[in-house]
């Protein structure tokens, strides 16, 4: 299992990679018609390859037997709105993580989020965020177990619907490394 940095030339599998997760993650407990309202906007190769392109993200893919299955885009910015429980100056999202079902309890996941977390603390950022769907248990589990505190709430829209996310952080300053 290889952790890297996502090529640009890249921007057509990561396409795939995160419409195959996100349906793989989602199909089932969102409607259909919003969720394929949120794969087209979300996911292709012109958007992938705006966001590589873009000096405020980085995508982090996990490449296993030369396959990428999984990744994290990172963004650099603080989120839509006002919390007493965000306080970073220079903030990092963590604005999508997936990894294929097939390594969940392999430590792929915990791999993948210490990269994001080391590159973020080397990029000079003070905390990271995230959104979380309220729904997924599983998801909030493993970001309080990799030292995310849950401040409050948001929103996020998939297609027509809005769901109400939990907003979580990690103080970086706190981090031992």
């Amino acid at each position: 299992m290889l952790i890297r940095i996502a090529l640009p030339s890249e921007a057509l599998a990561l396409a795939a990679l995160g419409e195959r997760l996100w349906r793989a993650t989602y199909t089932g407990l969102i409607p259909a018609s919003n969720l394929e309202l949120h794969l087209a906007e979300t996911f292709g190769p012109r958007q992938q390859a705006a966001e590589l392109a873009d000096p405020a993200c980085r995508a982090l893919v996990i490449e296993f037997d030369g396959v990428l299955t999984g990744y994290t885009l990172l963004k650099a910015h603080a989120p839509d709105l006002a919390h007493p429980g965000f306080r970073f100056v220079n903030p990092l999202e963590v604005a999508r993580f997936y990894v294929e079902a097939s390594l969940h309890g392999r430590g792929a996941a915990q791999a993948l989020m210490t990269a994001a977390l080391d590159h973020a603390t080397s990029a000079g950022h003070d905390g990271v965020w995230l959104q979380v769907w309220e729904k997924n248990p599983r998801a909030i589990r493993f970001y309080a177990k990799a030292g995310f505190q849950d401040v409050g709430e948001a929103t996020f829209r998939v297609g027509e619907q809005v769901d109400r996310d939990r907003l979580l952080v990690h103080n970086l300053m706190t981090r031992s490394l």
